[in-house]
């Protein structure tokens, strides 16, 4: 009986010890605060984060698709890191890819996509994806009280996230190879890291174009419950 409820109390304490082994993965960290959002609504201020973050997931992709496709950097720049660096100079300074033929936003990611596209294709990829996203937000990554989003434009984006992925995972190159090696399902190997990430970026669009829908029903209802509010809202006497 003893035996039993040692080897209980040791199941306990071990399974306790595996749980708090793997509670801890990271806490919520929010964007750094400026005064430049003193200009923003919540709307504004929710798209900035989204379009931020978005960003970040392409950067982060690219660096994983350079590492599984090394030949592509090679064609452009002199290390992996360079290469990402210049790719994030055009993106942020909304300067046309040398490699897309200035092309831009939806022509762009079809050039890059094509089966006999000879230049850099991660990078051409990468920036033609962000060059889509800020397009479908009016050109731009940081959003004011005078900017006005259109939500079929953010959810198109989204689309056209899904069908590039596709086109990714399903076109042949004029060797007959993958356009990019990505996720990896071979033998014993399950590594879908990048559609994961890719479907954040859908995830974000979405969320936010439905967001966007509801913001001027949201305003009309938010000044009804101040009106209600309001009247239930009273100094009380103090004397």
């Amino acid at each position: 009986m003893l035996e039993k409820l040692l080897v209980t109390i040791g199941l306990v304490v071990l399974l306790g010890g595996c749980t708090a082994a793997h509670t801890n993965r990271g806490e919520v960290k929010g964007m750094a605060g400026s005064g430049r959002e003193m200009g923003q609504s919540d709307t504004n201020r929710i798209a900035t984060i989204a379009m931020q973050h978005n960003l970040d997931s392409l950067y982060l992709l690219m660096d994983k698709l350079y590492r599984r496709n090394p030949a592509e950097w090679k064609k452009t720049a002199v290390s992996r890191e360079d290469a990402i660096l210049r790719v994030r100079k055009a993106i942020e300074q909304r300067a046309p890819w040398p490699g897309l033929q200035e092309q831009r936003d939806i022509r762009a990611m079809s050039l890059a996509l094509t089966p006999d596209f000879a230049g850099d294709r991660v990078a051409a990829f990468i920036y033609a994806s962000a060059d889509m996203i800020i397009a479908a937000h009016d050109g731009k990554t940081e959003f004011f009280l005078v900017d006005s989003l259109d939500a079929q434009h953010i959810y198109n984006a989204a689309r056209n996230m899904e069908i590039a992925v596709w086109m990714l995972g399903t076109r042949r190159n004029t060797t007959g190879q993958p356009l990019l090696l990505a996720d990896d399902m071979g033998s014993g190997v399950r590594n879908l890291s990048f559609e994961r990430e890719f479907g954040k970026i859908v995830g974000r669009l979405d969320l936010l174009a439905t967001f966007m829908t509801e913001k001027y029903r949201r305003a009309g209802i938010n000044y009804v419950q101040n009106l209600i509010g309001g009247g239930f809202i009273q100094f009380l006497p103090v004397r």
